[in-house]
Parts: structure tokens; C-alpha cells; sequence
């Protein structure tokens, strides 16, 4: 997942599994991009509220989710009680202890639903998919996922419009799992 850069460093990565559960759900997944959006700006709950078009009072929660999980923090500016906040980082990653656990799938979870909304919300002409399945090791397959999101570093272009590239992978479910 990529988040614009910040003040801090380049990547984050989650080592503990309340950090992975704070990304378990879609609408903390779009704060965390809407925060990526235009060079890392920071925006507080009410606009980021009218930016996605929720109740500001339900988004308080998800924005303090976050918060506390470290995936975004406080930035200066602000009155009052209207404090901006932006994220930590302009990469995430999970860490490979937690990669092997459970609360992955929440987080993929939540990702799928955010890629079923957008299908429904958005002009389908801007999405694609690809599924492959191939006989590679997991750690093949990892360093695949990196040449990617290296290919798409490399490739960045700030006067174009972001896009969210997503990649999974998993063992065959038994309906998609070949005979050998």
C-alpha cells in the first residue's frame, strides 16, 4: 500500500497485529490514501469526512483506530479541536511474522471491498485485474510483488493521477487448486 511521503520515513511496517487489524476495515484504507493524495497533504476529520462523503462522527473512530495503531499521526496547523493528521509513511508493509497469520486476511478483506466498491462507485474503464496461478515458491513470488512495486517507484509521476495497484497471493482455494 502506498501512502504519500511525509516528513518521516519512507516506510512503515507493521510488526504488531493491532497495527493490521487498524487496516482491517475499507473506510480506514481510504483515510490512509486520502492522507497519500497530493504530496502527503494533511487534512483534519471534518475534511477528510467531506472528502469521502461519511458522517464525521463515524469517521472519528476509524481516524482514532489509526491514530493508535501509528499509521497516521497529528500534523501542525489546526484550531481547536479541528487537528489535521497525515500519514507516517509513503509505503506500508506487514511484516513477514504477521504475513504468515490470519489477520492477513483481513486486511485482503477489506482491500477486495474497497476494489468492489470502486466497480460500482467509479468509471469501470479505469480498472483492470489479472489472476495468474504458477508453481513458484512463496519467496518467488514475493520478490515479484517487490519488482513490482519497485517497476511502479521507478515509474511515478507527480502530475498524474494515482491509481491503487493491488497484489495478493495464497494457496489455491481447493475449487482452484490443480490436480499435480
Amino acid at each position: 500500500m502506498r501512502v504519500a511521503p511525509t516528513t518521516s520515513s519512507d516506510v512503515f511496517t507493521i510488526e504488531r497485529a493491532e497495527q493490521l487489524k487498524a487496516l482491517g476495515h475499507p473506510l480506514r484504507l481510504r483515510v490512509l490514501e486520502m492522507l497519500g493524495d497530493d504530496g502527503g497533504q494533511s487534512l483534519t476529520n471534518r475534511e477528510l469526512a467531506q472528502r469521502l462523503d461519511v458522517d464525521p462522527g463515524h469517521l472519528h473512530f476509524h481516524v482514532k483506530m489509526l491514530l493508535r495503531a501509528g499509521l497516521i499521526e497529528h500534523a501542525e496547523g489546526g484550531k481547536g479541536r479541528e487537528k489535521p493528521y497525515r500519514a507516517v509513511a509513503s509505503t506500508v508493509r506487514v511484516g513477514p511474522e504477521l504475513l504468515g497469520s490470519r489477520l492477513t486476511g483481513d486486511l485482503q478483506a477489506a482491500m477486495l471491498d474497497e476494489v468492489r466498491a470502486g466497480f460500482a462507485k467509479r468509471d469501470k474503464a479505469q480498472f483492470r485485474s489479472a489472476q495468474v496461478t504458477g508453481r513458484v515458491t512463496p519467496d518467488q513470488a514475493i520478490e515479484l510483488i517487490t519488482e513490482l512495486v519497485e517497476k511502479v517507484s521507478e515509474l511515478e509521476d507527480p502530475s498524474v493521477k494515482p491509481i491503487v495497484i493491488t497484489a495478493f497471493m495464497h494457496p489455491p482455494t481447493a475449487r482452484g487448486e490443480e490436480k499435480s
